[in-house]
């Protein structure tokens, strides 16, 4: 391992969440949780004890939490040596209206990307599909939530016309990892990307392991998420924070989602706009908890990975 303690690394976001200033353009129109049928919190544990409010790091009394523009994002990423990002739609605020997410992207189309959030039972999604990919959008995220049933919500009929049509335009399928069932959808995923071999795969918060299992819960279960090159898994502030809230080293967890997966399917993502923290700490964060990776492995989780599948980056541009 060498020395990087003076390196400023070069960096690509692959999970950053932007939202408007102007709510009367951009109306919020969030999903909202529905509660747990024991009337407790429809998210809990394994967030930890330290969560307040909806998960992702809103840690402490007074728990920074900034929602970045996308002019605010700019500036951020300029700072902090941040080529590229991944805009992920927010869905705790605009729901499935995707208006802004596409048009963020769109006031830097060498620097972001959107990614979207669709409803895979809705019957205006295809449409929705064709008409924001036509206008930048790169990737649909699957966001589960208030979903009973995610494995039927990820591969009815309806749902598989999406995965077909994602897959018909190139684009990258994203999808969240619940803090529940995540297990009985690993089957779906592992299924999709077979009959979509050429369809990027990308599982968020490296799909909520039990991080205090051996091996941190990176088992297994996973082993055909690491046998499928389409797969990949991101490394986000958010599972970070779940990490510490359960006194587990950020920098050993990596290390061993690099050692099961590889690092050409790991990438970083900041999680802002969601996580809690400044993006300067989210990002000295980020390379910290790559430690004990050697440098070509942290170019790898810091930058490669993410630009290659969300941007297309063929490795010979800065």
């Amino acid at each position: 391992m060498s020395d990087s303690s003076e390196k400023r690394w070069r960096l690509y976001d692959s999970h950053a969440h932007l939202v408007s200033d102007d709510p009367e353009r951009y109306p919020r129109n969030p999903f909202h949780l529905k509660p747990s049928a024991d009337g407790l919190p429809a998210i809990r544990p394994p967030f930890g004890p330290g969560t307040v409010g909806i998960p992702g790091g809103m840690h402490g009394p007074n728990p920074v939490n900034e929602k970045p523009t996308a002019e605010q994002m700019r500036a951020w990423m300029a700072e902090e040596n941040v080529v590229g990002i991944a805009a992920v739609q927010k869905g705790m605020i605009y729901g499935t209206d995707n208006s802004y997410i596409v048009d963020a992207a769109n006031l830097f189309p060498d620097r972001m990307r959107a990614v979207i959030i669709i409803d895979p039972q809705a019957p205006e999604t295809p449409g929705m599909i064709r008409d924001l990919a036509g206008r930048g959008a790169v990737s649909i995220r699957f966001f589960p939530v208030n979903v009973e049933d995610k494995v039927a919500w990820l591969s009815s009929p309806a749902a598989l016309a999406v995965w077909e049509l994602a897959d018909e335009l190139g684009l990258v399928v994203d999808l969240e990892a619940p803090p529940y069932d995540a297990t009985r959808m690993i089957p779906v995923v592992e299924a999709m990307a077979d009959r979509f071999p050429k369809m990027p795969i990308v599982l968020d918060h490296l799909f909520m392991p039990v991080v205090t299992d051996p091996d941190f819960g990176i088992d297994s279960q996973f082993d055909g998420f690491a046998a499928r090159k389409n797969i990949y898994v991101k490394w986000t502030s958010l599972i970070m924070d779940i990490i510490r809230e359960q006194g587990v080293s950020p920098e050993a967890v990596l290390r061993r989602a690099v050692d099961f997966f590889g690092a050409d399917k790991v990438m970083w993502g900041s999680d802002i706009g969601t996580s809690s923290g400044t993006y300067k700490e989210m990002v000295e964060r980020a390379i910290a908890s790559a430690a004990l990776l050697d440098d070509e492995e942290r170019r790898k989780v810091l930058h490669d990975t993410g630009r290659r599948v969300f941007a297309g980056w063929d490795g010979t541009s800065d």
